[in-house]
């Protein structure tokens, strides 16, 4: 693919300069934070919030396993979202800038302006990801208890993979229409509609949803389903290869 190279480091460099990459890692380190400390002191802040009556709710005493659910949960439902909003407008501003049709007169080849986006949107949620992971496990070593290093950095891998398949379907919706506004509106429904597919099992399994259960347990060194995890792992991976496929196919016919 003829300058993938140059693109990739002007998308990333355009990352940086636009601040998207910093914001979007501090958000996420924040969220690290906030998930840990919210998991650890959710009963003091139900005293401090409902006085007397909070002794009427029965609230379990905190543990690991509220950390890392909460830590998921946060990202997941955040990082959907924050996907979507770095997604929506990579093919869709540039066509409507006209940048798309002047990069694409350099000796570059339309497959590598795609892939250069879809490397770079990677690169951005993975290293948020990774701070947001490495931050939390700090913090609940230290307010719960250590949890093996290797389990944690499997959950971080497979919590980027879910986001990615959010990012991609959004990134081929970008390619698609002409308009952000309509890319993001197609990631959201995305988000909201494969939950529900996946209270169907036969198609559950396939589907990113079915990553976070055995995120959770391997984080926790618990054990797992190996079958399960592998179905969703492939199907996710799918999602993510089809839509790029899809958006390639898409933009070497479009005029621009």
């Amino acid at each position: 693919m003829s300058g993938l190279g140059t693109l990739t480091r002007k998308e990333l460099m355009e990352s940086l300069r636009t601040r998207r990459l910093p914001v979007v890692v501090v958000l996420f380190a924040g969220l690290g934070i906030l998930s840990v400390l919210t998991a650890r002191y959710l009963s003091e802040i139900l005293e401090l919030a409902l006085g007397d009556q909070a002794g009427a709710i029965p609230i379990p005493d905190p543990t690991v396993a509220d950390a890392v659910t909460e830590l998921q949960q946060n990202i997941g439902q955040f990082g959907a979202l924050t996907a979507i909003v770095l997604a929506m407008g990579t093919v869709a501003w540039e066509r409507e800038r006209g940048t798309a049709a002047f990069i694409l007169t350099k000796p570059a080849s339309r497959a590598a302006f795609l892939a250069a986006k879809i490397v770079a949107l990677g690169a951005v949620l993975g290293i948020a990801t990774a701070t947001a992971a490495a931050v939390a496990w700090a913090y609940t070593a230290v307010l719960f208890e250590p949890l093996p290093p290797a389990g944690w950095v499997v959950m971080t891998v497979l919590v980027w993979v879910g986001l990615m398949a959010w990012a991609s379907v959004t990134f081929l919706a970008s390619t698609v229409l002409r308009s952000a506004a309509a890319a993001a509106g197609v990631g959201i429904v995305a988000v909201l509609g494969l939950p529900l597919a996946s209270a169907i099992p036969t198609v559950g399994r396939w589907l990113p949803p079915g990553l976070d259960g055995p995120a959770n347990a391997v984080a926790r060194g618990a054990t797992f389903d190996a079958a399960g995890l592998l179905s969703a792992l492939a199907g996710t991976t799918a999602i993510i290869g089809g839509s790029t496929l899809a958006a390639w196919l898409v933009f070497r016919r479009q005029e621009l």
